[in-house]
């Protein structure tokens, strides 16, 4: 086989590829064995008519096209391997020559991985935030706590509080007429999470049970229901029930009620502590991100938008899954959120571009590097997956072998060490938030 692989425009090659006429002649012997024993043909049993009665009978044409489909994907995947191109769509294929006794010759478009040219990027001047708990924080920590083992006390007698889960039944109407989706009954709704927009929710409170409302709402014009988004609508509102969160004293008997701890003091440490860890993730995160940004605005590429079109189909799969999953279909799904395909693709492709060119300028860097990744470093990423996920790291390699995703889980590995190199050849200085109190455990700074 001969293969050559012609540049012809920044991202995309033109494949020419040459077979030998032997290669031809065997899968054509191979499409007729194989098609021969469907054929009926009077005179002959199914697979015993020889292939010049076959060929008379359906045409020699029938023989090319099952060779074709088998011969021509073959070769393209050698053809990949001896030029040594990364394709990133589907091959636009054009058979050239096709016939017994001659050489077999196509050729296949294809766009390829984008080259990346890269700039500077071991010496960055990068800032690094102080990673710091304030009180305030920790406060907040726990009063989420309270809120979440609060018990709901039914409510008989009073009214209305922000915070309280009320039941109520609702009827809107838009110039007198009851509209699509704005009824209901028994609808559950916490007081002042916004059930429709906040003002709704202000005249909510001080109802007592059993009086009825006429709230005027200006409908977002975001609302799921084009017909009515934007449009001023009367929400007739019976309340029928009250439940008031009873929270617990934030003592040293809540702190046994809800964690392994004997004291408040201790849970207040331990939150402390573990607030003081996902404060110093985010700052390491924020400053790998920042390392990543810039060796992308140090580089050079362009992405062909036939690999821009293939990450938009990860998103929206992706992003339609749990949808799906429920039952509901995409259909569904973009008629309730007001959306069109085009318009939520739109929306996702800044994000695509984003990611492909991060990840494209990182597995360069890798190349330039020479990184490699070990067994050992997969078998280590497998064993904290595992944690995770709460099964077997033999179990979880077999699943993401069999699924072909072992490389993504060595390419993540790859990206993460050729991060660390900018990381470790950057200067960086420790920066605190403007306003800040140094001293541990002091106020936030005001905003």
């Amino acid at each position: 086989m001969k293969a050559t692989a012609e540049k012809i425009d920044t991202n995309r090659v033109e494949l020419e590829v040459e077979l030998e006429p032997e290669r031809l002649s065997k899968v054509m012997d191979q499409a007729y064995r194989r098609l021969v024993r469907k054929a009926n043909i009077p005179g002959f049993r199914p697979g015993k008519a020889p292939r010049p009665v076959f060929e008379s009978f359906y045409g020699k044409q029938a023989l090319y096209e099952d060779a074709v489909e088998k011969l021509i994907p073959e070769a393209y995947l050698e053809a990949i391997k001896d030029t040594g191109i990364h394709p990133v769509s589907q091959p636009e294929v054009d058979v050239v020559q096709l016939e017994e006794g001659k050489p077999v010759i196509f050729k296949a478009k294809v766009d390829v991985k984008p080259e990346v040219v890269l700039g500077d990027y071991k010496n960055f001047q990068l800032e690094k935030e102080v990673a710091r708990v304030y009180d305030e924080d920790v406060a907040e920590e726990l009063e989420n706590l309270r809120n979440r083992y609060a018990k709901l006390v039914t409510v008989d007698e009073g009214a209305v509080e922000m915070g309280d889960i009320i039941t109520i039944d609702y009827e809107g109407t838009i110039e007198g007429e009851p509209f699509e989706g704005g009824s209901a009954t028994d609808r559950s709704v916490e007081v002042g999470k916004g059930f429709v927009a906040k003002d709704f929710d202000d005249h909510l409170v001080g109802m007592t049970i059993g009086e009825t409302r006429e709230i005027p709402l200006a409908i977002p014009e975001d609302f799921p229901k084009p017909d009515v988004a934007g449009k001023e609508a009367l929400i007739k509102v019976t309340l029928k029930g009250i439940k008031r969160k009873e929270l617990a004293p934030l003592d040293d008997e809540f702190a046994k009620d809800v964690s392994e701890h004997e004291s408040l003091e201790a849970l207040r440490g331990e939150t402390r502590n573990r607030l003081q860890e996902a404060a110093e993730k985010k700052v390491e995160n924020d400053l790998r991100n920042a390392a990543i940004d810039q060796a992308v605005a140090n580089a050079q590429l362009e992405i062909p938008q036939s690999m821009v079109e293939a990450r938009l189909d990860s998103l929206m799969e992706e992003a339609l899954r749990p949808v799906l999953e429920q039952g509901m279909t995409k259909e569904d799904f973009l008629r309730l959120t007001n959306q069109t395909e085009e318009s939520m693709r739109a929306d996702m492709q800044p994000r695509a571009e984003k990611a492909l060119r991060r990840e494209l300028v990182i597995d360069r860097i890798a190349e330039e590097e020479e990184l490699e990744v070990s067994e050992q470093e997969v078998e280590a990423e497998l064993e904290k997956m595992a944690g995770f996920y709460r099964i077997e790291s033999a179990r979880l390699k077999e699943i993401l072998d069999q699924n072909d995703e072992l490389d993504s889980i060595r390419a993540v590995i790859r990206r993460d060490k050729a991060v660390d190199i900018l990381i470790e050849n950057a200067e960086i200085s420790e920066v605190a938030e403007k306003g800040e109190n140094t001293e541990n455990g002091g106020s936030k700074p005001e905003k």
